[in-house]
C-alpha cells in the first residue's frame, strides 16, 4: 500500500499533460516554412546541375534542401554522389538523445542552429498501467529526464516529458509541415511524410550535425514511384497498402530509395492514415517516404491549430508541393522504379510472424496459419503506439469493443488487451469520445503514452505463457 502511493505521489507530481508537456524550448509548434528560400534555392539548382529536368516531389524537397549549390559541378547521381543538405528540424526520442546532446555541448554553441525536440517516451515500461508506469519511470530514469530537461532548458530545446506522448505523433501534431526536411533519432522518423515532410531516421551524430549548423551528408537517394490506383475500399484502412507493399518490396526491398505515392489514390486517404504508412516505410529499409500535398492534410493542419501552414502549402501545392506535370503524365520515365497497387482491389491482410514483408491477405490467412503450423493461442492483442494511434484506428476498434460489450463478450482469459495512446492529445479524445470507456468495458489496460510494448518496453514477467517460455501469438 505504501509503495502505491508513493508511486502515484512521483505520478502527481511529474506526469504530463498536454496544456504542460513543452516545459521548455521556444517553440511548442511549428511556424510557417520559408517556402521563399526553398524556392530560391529550388530554382537555382535548376538552373544549373539540374538542366531544368522535371523533379519528383522527393526530389524538389532535397534540392531546395541543397547547402551549396554552387559547389556542385554537376547533377548527382542516385547511388553514387553525396548530398550536402540543411535541415529544417530535429527530433529526438529519450534513448538517443543522451549522447547527441553531449556531442553537442562540445560546439560551445549557445543554441541549436536548427529547431530541436526531446521526447520521453522510450524509457516507460509498461506494466501496471498509465499512471503508475510513468511514475515508475521516474525512478528508475530519473537522472536521464532531468539531464534532459536541464539541457533542453539551456540549449532551447523543445522538452516533452514522459507521459506526453509519442515522438512520431507529436511530431506530426506539432512540428511536421509540408515541405520541409526533418532528421529524427529514430527508425520510424519517416512518420511525418503523411504530411508532406521529409523526414529521415538517423543516428545522434548525423542529428548534431544539424543541430550544429554543419551541412548534412545523404547518398543521393533513388525514387520509389507507388502508384495507387482507384479508390480506398470501405473494408480496407491505409495500412493495407504498406502491408502489401512490404509484402512486394521484402525488409531490404526499399534501401538506398525515398518512396514517394502518386495518383488518384492518395486523394481518398486521411492524413494520418498516410502517416502510417511513411512510418512502416522503415520496414522495407527506405531512407524515408513522402505523400505529395492534398486536402486531407489542410485539414489535418487546420485542426491541429496550424491554419496558418495550411494556407502557405496550399499555395505552393502545384509549384512545389507535388511532382512536376511532366512526371505525372510520364511516371515510369522518372522514378527509379514504380510498384502499381489498385486500392479497389486491395484486400486487407496480416504481415508475420517472424518478419514485416511476410503478407498473407485476410482470406488465406486461415489455410496459411494451419499449413505453416503458426500459433494461434493469441496472449496479448496491442492497438495503438505511433502506427495506429489515429482516430481513425482507435474509433474502428472501439465500434468492435461496443458490439463486443453489448454481446457479453470481454477479453478472454489469459489474453491482455493493451492500449498506447500515441499522445496526451489522443488519450484525451478518446476519453472525451469514449472510446476509453469502449476498451476498459471489456476488459482493455490503457497504458501510458509511450512507445511501451511496440518496442520491447513491457513488463509481462507475470504471464503463465511467458513464465513457462510456451509458444503464443501477439
Amino acid at each position: 500500500m505504501f509503495r502505491q502511493q508513493a508511486i502515484r505521489a512521483i505520478s502527481r507530481r511529474h506526469a504530463s499533460s498536454a496544456a504542460t508537456a513543452s516545459s521548455s524550448g521556444p517553440q511548442s509548434r511549428a511556424t510557417v516554412p520559408n517556402y521563399e528560400l526553398f524556392a530560391r534555392r529550388l530554382a537555382k539548382a535548376r538552373a544549373t546541375v539540374l538542366e531544368n529536368k522535371p523533379l519528383t516531389l522527393a526530389q524538389k524537397i532535397l534540392y531546395a534542401h541543397l547547402h551549396d549549390v554552387d559547389s556542385m559541378s554537376s547533377a548527382p547521381v542516385p547511388g553514387e554522389s553525396y548530398l550536402k543538405l540543411s535541415p529544417d528540424r530535429v527530433a529526438m526520442q529519450d534513448a538517443s538523445a543522451q549522447m547527441a546532446i553531449l556531442q553537442f555541448m562540445l560546439s560551445g554553441m549557445k543554441q541549436t542552429a536548427v529547431p530541436t525536440s526531446i521526447h520521453c517516451d522510450h524509457l516507460v515500461e509498461a506494466y501496471e498501467g498509465a499512471d503508475m508506469d510513468v511514475a515508475r519511470s521516474w525512478q528508475t530514469s530519473r537522472e536521464i529526464y532531468e539531464f534532459l530537461q536541464a539541457a533542453s532548458a539551456k540549449y532551447g530545446i523543445a522538452f516533452w516529458k514522459p507521459g506526453s506522448g509519442i515522438i512520431h505523433q507529436l511530431v506530426l501534431e506539432n512540428y511536421a509541415a509540408p515541405g520541409t526536411l526533418m532528421l529524427g533519432t529514430d527508425s520510424h522518423t519517416p512518420n511525418a511524410g503523411g504530411l508532406g515532410m521529409l523526414a529521415i531516421g538517423v543516428g545522434g551524430a548525423d542529428a548534431v550535425d544539424a543541430m550544429a549548423a554543419i551541412p548534412w551528408e545523404l547518398k543521393a537517394p533513388r525514387v520509389l514511384g507507388v502508384h495507387l490506383r482507384g479508390k480506398m475500399n470501405p473494408w480496407g484502412n491505409p495500412k493495407d497498402v504498406i502491408l502489401a507493399l512490404a509484402g512486394k518490396l521484402s525488409v531490404r526491398g526499399g534501401t538506398g530509395y525515398i518512396v514517394e505515392y502518386f495518383g488518384q489514390g492518395v486523394q481518398s486517404l486521411s492524413c494520418t492514415g498516410m502517416a502510417t504508412i511513411c512510418n512502416m516505410g522503415a520496414e522495407v529499409g527506405a531512407t524515408t517516404s513522402v505523400f505529395p500535398y492534398t486536402d486531407s492534410m489542410g485539414r489535418y493542419l487546420a485542426a491541429t491549430r496550424r491554419g496558418d501552414i495550411a494556407e502557405a502549402a496550399d499555395a505552393q501545392r502545384a509549384a512545389y508541393l507535388t511532382a512536376d506535370p511532366q512526371v505525372a503524365a510520364d511516371p515510369a520515365k522518372f522514378y527509379d522504379e514504380i510498384v502499381e497497387i489498385d486500392l479497389d482491389k486491395l484486400e486487407p491482410g496480416y504481415n508475420g510472424p517472424f518478419t514485416p514483408d511476410l503478407h498473407t491477405p485476410r482470406s488465406q490467412m486461415a489455410e496459411t496459419a494451419a499449413k505453416e503450423g503458426w500459433n494461434d493461442s493469441v496472449s496479448a492483442a496491442l492497438i495503438g503506439s505511433c502506427t495506429n494511434s489515429s482516430y481513425q484506428d482507435l474509433s474502428r476498434a472501439a465500434s468492435l469493443a461496443k458490439q463486443a460489450s453489448a454481446h457479453g463478450v470481454r477479453v478472454a482469459e489469459g489474453t491482455e488487451f493493451l492500449v498506447s495512446p500515441g499522445s496526451e492529445q489522443i488519450r484525451a479524445t478518446m476519453e472525451r469520445d469514449g472510446i476509453q470507456q469502449a476498451f476498459e468495458a471489456i476488459g482493455a489496460k490503457v497504458l501510458a503514452n509511450a512507445c511501451g510494448p511496440c518496442i520491447g518496453q513491457w513488463n509481462r514477467d507475470d504471464h503463465p505463457l511467458v513464465k513457462t517460455r510456451a509458444t503464443n501469438s501477439i
